[in-house]
């Protein structure tokens, strides 16, 4: 950088002459406050980007957790009834029950009256904290001597409806 002195005479006080030095300054380097203002617009935008997708981070990953409980619930709940012992094929347990003998056709049913007759609701419903759980029977599907099992569990949770399902087939051990 180079620097151009000079004097400059301003005035004169009780017989002194007073001078200023005025320094110029070539080959100026350095930000003007116009580059400084558009610098820091930009790193703003920038923050406020990174603020955002955090907070959508976060959401997704409250929603990934909720949809795996449910799914260990409905994993669960299959666990259950495919260990509930059937010593009589003809007479179940209630568990293990197409209540309303719509078969195939209610697997997917979620509605529930506590009457278990109701032809469209599922044939047993538990609740459990946020998350409610269905299943249903089916009586020999796909084949004969079977149980089919679907175990549908909904939830909601922060504006977000979700359900996740199961269905497993229980075989008859002759």
């Amino acid at each position: 950088m180079q620097e151009l002195r000079s004097l400059e005479e301003v005035g004169e006080v009780k017989g002194h002459t007073l001078y200023r030095k005025n320094f110029t300054v070539a080959n100026k380097r350095g930000f003007s406050l116009l580059e400084v203002l558009v610098a820091i617009s930009i790193l703003s935008v920038g923050i406020l980007a990174t603020a955002s997708m955090q907070g959508a981070a976060t959401r997704s990953n409250v929603i990934a957790d909720t949809r795996t409980r449910a799914t260990t619930l409905a994993a669960d709940r299959i666990e259950k009834l495919v260990s509930t012992p059937i010593t009589d094929w003809s007479n179940p347990p209630p568990t293990l029950t197409d209540a309303d003998n719509d078969g195939q056709s209610g697997l997917d049913d979620t509605g529930f009256d506590n009457d278990p007759t109701t032809q469209g609701d599922a044939d047993n419903r538990v609740v459990d904290g946020q998350y409610t759980i269905y299943w249903n029977v089916a009586d020999d599907f796909p084949i004969a001597n079977t149980k089919t099992v679907k175990v549908i569990v909904t939830w909601q949770f922060q504006g977000v409806t979700g359900k996740v399902s199961m269905e497993r087939v229980i075989p008859r051990i002759i």
